[in-house]
């Protein structure tokens, strides 16, 4: 039974009772992290596996969703709005939740789902803070996530000293969760639309016998630095697409929540549209559990 703890403190101190609900790719290094960082940290997940693994570690396995948020700070790390809404707003289990609890979602959501989750929390006195974060999993292992964050200022300053143990750096985005979400939501959708350009590239490269290897390292070495161009332009090259850090499933859904974005603001994203039908026909294609870098194999060899 995990019980309630009050101790709060400063940033670099000891701050008991968070929990981590949600141990996949990205959940398991964050708790993992907070356990290293000497942090009292309490886990729940669906399956049994990724939470033995950090029970093992020194976490606290928490029975419940509800028996987890009896903390006084919650980081979820699921994968959708569907997620985020059966595990906290449809389930009731903020109801049950004391008041001044925080919960940090660090998933990737829509604008709309963080509006009905911040009202939600809002209701019974539950603290609510979006932190979307940039970075596959090699990056939350280090601990050097971007954190995109956005909600009450104050919340943001409560929970700072352990976004600073999972990040490198905190991006205050606004008092609305639904900015932070936005953000991530946009730079996904340009990760998407560089993946397509670099496999379009390639593609004419080696059409003219050009070493794609060689293509890709000049590109990243001169006119295009950076992860992002360096990371899926090796993937790309090397048509290595497991094991997936991202996959194309997710892609599209993040894919489609910008698009959705775009036409609540009445904006047209033509790349977008073209994007909708290459993660179709890459999925139908059993690209599916890929890495989504694998759109580039829609592109005509």
């Amino acid at each position: 039974m995990v019980e309630p703890s009050e101790t709060v403190q400063g940033k670099g101190l000891r701050m008991s009772g968070i929990a981590v609900i949600g141990l996949g790719a990205m959940g398991r290094p964050i708790a993992r992290n907070l356990l290293n960082a000497g942090h009292d940290v309490v886990v729940w997940n669906r399956s049994d596996g990724p939470t033995d693994e950090l029970v093992a570690a020194g976490a606290r396995r928490a029975a419940s969703v509800a028996e987890a948020m009896r903390v006084p700070v919650v980081l979820s790390v699921l994968a959708d709005d569907r997620a985020v809404a059966e595990t906290f707003i449809d389930s009731g289990v903020l109801a049950r939740t004391r008041g001044g609890t925080v919960h940090v979602n660090l998933a990737t959501v829509s604008p709309g789902l963080a509006r009905r989750a911040d009202e939600a929390h809002s209701e019974y006195g539950v603290g609510y803070v979006a932190a979307p974060v940039f970075g596959r999993v090699p990056v939350a292992e280090a601990g050097a996530l971007n954190i995109l964050a956005a909600g009450e200022q104050g919340l943001i300053d409560r929970v700072q000293p352990l976004l600073d143990v999972i990040g490198s750096r905190t991006w205050r985005l606004g008092d609305r969760p639904e900015q932070a979400n936005i953000v991530k939501i946009l730079g996904n959708y340009l990760i998407a639309c560089a993946i397509q350009s670099l496999g379009e590239a390639v593609s004419v490269a080696e059409g003219a016998g050009v070493d794609s290897g060689q293509f890709v390292e000049l590109l990243t070495s001169t006119l295009f630095p950076g992860a992002v161009y360096s990371g899926y332009g090796s993937m790309i090259a090397e048509r290595r697409y497991q094991p997936a850090g991202f996959t194309a499933v997710l892609g599209r859904k993040d894919l489609h929540l910008a698009l959705d974005a775009a036409n609540d603001h009445d904006i047209q994203l033509p790349i977008g549209e073209l994007l909708r039908a290459v993660f179709a026909q890459a999925i139908a294609d059993g690209g599916g559990a890929d890495d989504w870098a694998v759109i580039a194999e829609q592109q005509p060899r």
